[in-house]
């Protein structure tokens, strides 16, 4: 497998200094718990690897390292990335543009450069949003597709979450249409040569309102085809149904033309649907608001309208049993006919190579479903991947435990606070008060800044600047356990401010044939090497780099993180829009029989007129849970190459007291700059 030259450069330096670190800490004096003592340590570069993988990695032939088995130091990280946006060259952006006069991406310009492009990210997994075939207004009917009306369709490219095709891809992404599901097979095996692994959506909540799934096996009817629609629900429905009324198109409000008054064909105002059906947001209205989701229609899961629940439910104390016994659980029990079709949906994809999902909305599913769906995953495919988009922290656990979702987004509250900081009015505090409410469940809440959903942090209705979101990126991508997740385009800062069609500015179109600006500088004409970026916009994707690989190959992800902020409020200059906290993880014995310590301690400055100069603390409960002796350590910043000291004393004399050890450092931090400093100690065992 190949990496880039500067990714074999960064394995090279993180091998080497991982050793250097830990056989400096292996020669140290073994007396150093008394106060008179102040040997200084060396604290070295290491964001890769535990000690017994380090010598492997200097060798040439053990430079696809990082991308094998390097993840298994740090966490996982997701790279987002909107699949008929990241490969389109064409600038034009003509609002409701035609894919003709706008441009495409297609399956094929994720080549292995780009797709190496995007592993020095440190990317993990690889969600391809918008894959499963949706409606849009294009003609291929040649290939045996139906038209779609785009009297029900959002934008001339069409929403993701319509899906028309639950077992075939979009079209579009297609050199060739005849040949587009092979044309995704080949994507799936690129990625997985290139190192990282493969994740679509599955929308179990609505589907198209045109929903025509003729790409399905043998033997799978399509949704709706079996249902009773002269009543308003029945168990076995996949749809609710309006009765005595026909659909009707939602009004115009605001000057809104269906694309933009261009003519288009099927484009008449009318849509033929009778009865109507329930609209996917839940509107039962047989003419639905121009604010809900009129493209798609709701699914039935054995909901009836009352709220009644038409399945078994799991017995009390399934919250604490594992996937096999949930697996055991459903497989004498009769159900709905929608969870039998989004069984054979999911596991159609996974058995293409598909590695995981993310599931859209799935708080408007019963959780029961989760259950029966993700332990049938789990029992075959144990390292699926599967994220929810869930914003009710009062369905957090439920979702996590009933479920069993591997991740939930973490919007509520985190995200929020950190938007807030970032705008400069919220408080930090709100950080560290979000991360204690779930401390039970923290590797579960995927972190992220951007997503198809929210708005870009360059453009004036978010942060305004790029520079904004760095010192947010450093917290959200080490603050946790979880995944880190990054939206494409976002490692060059991004703004969103083109005019494409529907929607407003502020957030990359999801409906529209478009070109994405600043991502497509660093694209450069499919060289995917940054030849057209500005100086800042090269320095952003480096940061990115930087800390991505931070989160996804530091062994300290996977330990314990430390809150510092509360500790550190009364120091001078020290306030709200500064965050700080700390990370640990224990590394093992060496070969002299000493236990290895790795911690880095992070400090961040959301102050954008403002530079941090202080001294911080670390707790004293804090450094006798590592284990820290008396003494001078110099630690390097993981993100600016610079130097502190960590200075250890206790106040106590030669005997050490708990609450008599003290730790400080010096801060020295420009507006909008983050630090993560790294030190390595070693202490002796207990014989």
């Amino acid at each position: 497998m190949m990496v880039t030259n500067k990714s074999a450069h960064l394995l090279n330096i993180i091998a080497l200094s991982v050793m250097g670190a830990l056989t400096a800490c292996s020669q140290a004096p073994q007396n150093q718990m008394q106060q008179n003592q102040s040997p200084v340590k060396s604290a070295t570069h290491s964001t890769s690897v535990a000690l017994s993988q380090a010598v492997q990695l200097s060798l040439p032939e053990q430079q696809g390292w990082q991308m094998q088995q390097g993840r298994g130091a740090g966490k996982p990280v997701v790279y987002q990335v909107f699949t008929r946006l990241f490969g389109n060259t064409n600038t034009n952006n003509i609002p409701w543009g035609t894919i003709e006069q706008n441009g495409i991406g297609k399956f094929a310009d994720f080549t292995d450069i780009a797709l190496q492009g995007i592993a020095e990210l440190g990317v993990s997994h690889v969600w391809y949003t918008g894959v499963p075939h949706h409606a849009l207004v294009n003609d291929y009917t040649a290939y045996g597709i139906s038209n779609d009306d785009p009297d029900v369709i959002k934008g001339r490219a069409g929403s993701p979450y319509a899906i028309k095709d639950y077992y075939n891809v979009n079209p579009d992404l297609a050199v060739d249409p005849a040949q587009r599901l092979a044309e995704f097979e080949a994507l799936i095996a690129r990625t997985h040569a290139n190192g990282m692994k493969v994740i679509i959506d599955i929308v179990p909540n609505h589907v198209a309102r045109q929903y025509e799934a003729i790409s399905r096996p043998e033997g799978i009817t399509n949704l709706g085809e079996k249902d009773d629609t002269t009543v308003t629900y029945a168990p076995n429905n996949n749809f609710y149904y309006v009765q005595g009324e026909s659909f009707r198109v939602p009004e115009s409000r605001n000057g809104y033309q269906v694309l933009g008054g261009k003519p288009a064909l099927l484009k008449d105002g009318q849509f033929s649907e009778d009865p109507a059906k329930w609209t996917g947001n839940g509107s039962r209205a047989a003419q639905p608001d121009l604010n809900d989701w009129y493209e798609t229609v709701k699914v039935n899961y054995g909901v009836s309208p009352d709220g009644a629940y038409d399945f078994p439910r799991l017995p009390q104390g399934y919250d604490q049993k594992g996937v096999a016994e949930h697996h055991a659980f459903w497989q004498d029990k009769t159900l709905p006919d929608s969870w039998y079709q989004f069984y054979h949906i999911a596991h159609y994809w996974l058995e293409k190579g598909v590695d995981g999902f993310r599931y859209d909305m799935a708080e408007m599913v019963p959780s029961e479903f989760w259950s029966f769906l993700n332990s049938s995953i789990k029992v075959q495919y144990p390292d699926a991947f599967l994220l929810a988009e869930v914003y009710n922290p009062d369905q957090f656990r439920e979702y996590l435990h009933i479920g069993k979702m591997d991740y939930l987004y973490d919007k509520v509250d985190f995200y929020d606070s950190l938007k807030a900081v970032m705008q400069g009015h919220g408080d930090a505090a709100n950080l560290a008060r979000v991360q204690a409410q779930i401390a039970d469940i923290e590797p579960h809440m995927l972190h992220f800044l951007e997503n198809h959903d929210e708005q870009r942090i360059a453009s004036p209705d978010f942060a305004g600047d790029m520079h904004k979101g760095k010192p947010a990126l450093v917290v959200s991508a080490l603050i946790s356990r979880s995944p880190t997740m990054i939206y494409f385009g976002q490692e060059v800062g991004e703004d969103g401010s083109e005019e494409t069609g529907f929607g407003d500015p502020t957030r990359t179109t999801i409906f529209d044939y478009a070109g994405v600006p600043a991502h497509q500088r660093w694209m450069n004409d499919g060289q995917f090497d940054g030849g057209q970026l500005s100086a800042l916009e090269k320095a952003l994707r480096e940061y990115h780099v930087n800390v991505l690989n931070i989160s996804a190959n530091h062994p300290a992800m996977k330990g314990n993180s430390i809150p510092l902020h509360h500790t550190n409020l009364e120091e001078s200059r020290y306030g709200k829009l500064h965050f700080s906290f700390a990370r640990y993880a224990d590394l093992g014995v060496n070969e002299q029989g000493e236990q290895q310590h790795v911690a880095l301690l992070v400090v961040n400055n959301f102050d954008a007129q403002q530079s941090l100069q202080t001294r911080l603390s670390v707790p004293h409960d804090v450094l006798h849970k590592w284990d820290l002796p008396v003494g001078d350590y110099i630690m390097k910043d993981l993100l600016n190459s610079g130097l502190t000291t960590l200075r250890v004393t206790n106040e106590g004399g030669v005997e050490v007291v708990d609450n008599t050890i003290h730790a400080r450092f010096s801060v020295n931090l420009a507006p909008l700059d983050s630090a993560v400093f790294e030190i390595t100690w070693s202490t002796p065992t207990a014989q």
